[in-house]
């Protein structure tokens, strides 16, 4: 049956309602992820918060992402895409809101709803993926998937122009209570977005899966074939079954851990190095820190014509090559100026162009690499595996740096090099999986892909029948 969707040439009507689906539920969930650094700046002053406090307070989110994603992947892949979709998406809005009700000076009761912010976050990043991935021909897997993640940056975006206009009028637990909005996003998808036929054939529900994919393709129901036991693959679903794998989970593990790793040490440490290394006010930071966010959404429209252009695993190494390269020679270069413009500055809008924007690549590729009854388990484990990179990014930077305070340093320019270098090298390492270890997926059907990661071994030639014929002379 799902032939005749490899065949499509052109998406659907109902097939970029889904991807415009995924693409608003990527943007909301950053929206309520990154709120909690806008608020920060208004009550740090008041409540009087110490730097190991806010630490606290921020890495909540980042723990409860790493947990979301690696329980709310294992769920989708048993209950349904569909289903965890809405979930999450009420998980992290809900939550949100809750924030409203913060005591005054009650950042335990932040500290704890953040966690449950990051837990639904973690969970729709690694949903939202898989099941446009489950929905799209073969030949545009690869662009669609890269472009639902462009628009991603968008809500950090909402959240920074609320927080500037808004908070003035509402304050800053109006912030939160906008921070519910999402949640009506689950009726959007309770009316654009069916169940992934994928999945239903995979339960066995054959004519919901053939109603599905049709209602995708905009065809009668009976014009399609009903799936068949190869279309549907393996049913059941075990955590132990992701380490049969091991090709699988180490390009998704290792490509999520590196990239993650440096993306989150340079976003988290740009505004504050910009002040010690141009020594420019905090405002003139922020704006030179906005340059480098647009540097990686155009990154994220290349990358994701990167990907079915050059392939995965290229696009990959270009990835972490690229952005190794650029940071280092930020590090190198600066205090270099060229017609009065920061070097420093310009390197980093390029790293971001490989670095953020490669990010059209990491997520979808995490989960094409794993068999369909794995995908979103798989992919959740990955993110949440890389999760551990938004803490030794940050933290191993400030190390380097020989800062004291890990949020606020007073960053000495001295060990800016081998703090560079540091994240490089977590890109390098990234990029030298894809590269080498990777499984291209580029052009490959979801049903070639599965049976490729499935296949027993083949058995080497000449070594059973030599071994049966011992037996047999014996």
């Amino acid at each position: 049956m799902f032939e005749v969707l490899d065949r499509q040439t052109h998406l659907s009507a109902n097939q970029k309602k889904i991807v415009i689906a995924a693409i608003i539920g990527g943007a909301l969930e950053f929206f309520d992820y990154f709120l909690i650094g806008f608020v920060l700046a208004f009550i740090i002053g008041p409540w009087q918060l110490t730097y190991g406090q806010s630490a606290v307070i921020l890495l909540s989110s980042g723990i409860g992402a790493m947990l979301g994603a690696a329980i709310w992947g294992w769920v989708a892949d048993k209950i349904g895409r569909r289903k965890v979709f809405i979930a999450t998406v009420l998980n992290f809005s809900l939550a949100t809101g809750l924030l409203y009700f913060t005591p005054d000076n009650g950042w335990v009761y932040l500290t704890v709803l953040r966690f449950f912010v990051g837990f639904g976050v973690g969970g729709l990043y690694c949903v939202d993926l898989p099941l446009v991935q489950e929905f799209v021909p073969s030949s545009k897997r690869g662009f669609v998937s890269g472009l639902v993640t462009v628009f991603i940056p968008i809500g950090v975006g909402i959240g920074a122009l609320m927080a500037g206009y808004l908070t003035p009028r509402i304050g800053w637990q109006g912030l939160f209570a906008i921070g519910v909005l999402p949640a009506f996003l689950t009726l959007l998808v309770r009316i654009w977005v069916p169940e992934s036929p994928r999945w239903l054939a995979r339960m066995g529900r054959y004519e919901e899966a053939r109603a599905s994919l049709a209602w995708a393709l905009q065809v009668e129901p009976r014009t399609l074939p009903l799936p068949t036991a190869r279309d549907a693959g393996e049913r059941q679903t075990s955590w132990l079954e992701l380490f049969q794998h091991p090709r699988s989970l180490v390009v998704s593990w290792l490509g999520n851990l590196g990239a993650q790793t440096g993306v989150y040490g340079v976003t988290l440490w740009a505004p504050t190095l910009f002040v010690a290394l141009l020594k420019i006010p905090p405002t003139e930071a922020a704006k030179m820190v906005f340059a480098i966010t647009v540097g990686g959404m155009i990154g994220r429209i290349c990358f994701s014509y990167f990907s079915e252009r050059l392939g995965r695993r290229v696009s990959g190494g270009l990835l972490g090559f690229g952005a190794a390269a650029m940071l280092v020679l930020a590090g190198v270069f600066h205090d270099a100026f060229l017609a009065g413009i920061s070097v420093y500055w310009l390197l980093l809008i390029v790293a971001a162009f490989f670095a953020d924007g490669g990010f059209a690549v990491v997520g979808p590729y995490a989960a094409e690499v794993w068999p369909a009854h794995l995908r979103t388990s798989g992919m959740g484990s990955a993110y949440g595996f890389g999760g551990i990179g938004k803490i030794i990014g940050p933290l191993g930077l400030a190390l380097i740096i020989g800062a004291s305070d890990v949020l606020k340093p007073g960053a000495p320019v001295a060990n800016i090099v081998p703090a560079f270098i540091y994240l490089g090298s977590w890109f390098a390492m990234a990029g030298a999986v894809y590269l080498f270890l990777g499984i291209e997926t580029k052009g490959r059907s979801i049903e070639d892909i599965d049976r490729s990661l499935t296949a027993p071994p083949p058995l080497r030639a000449g070594v059973g029948e030599g071994a049966e014929a011992g037996r047999i002379q014996r």
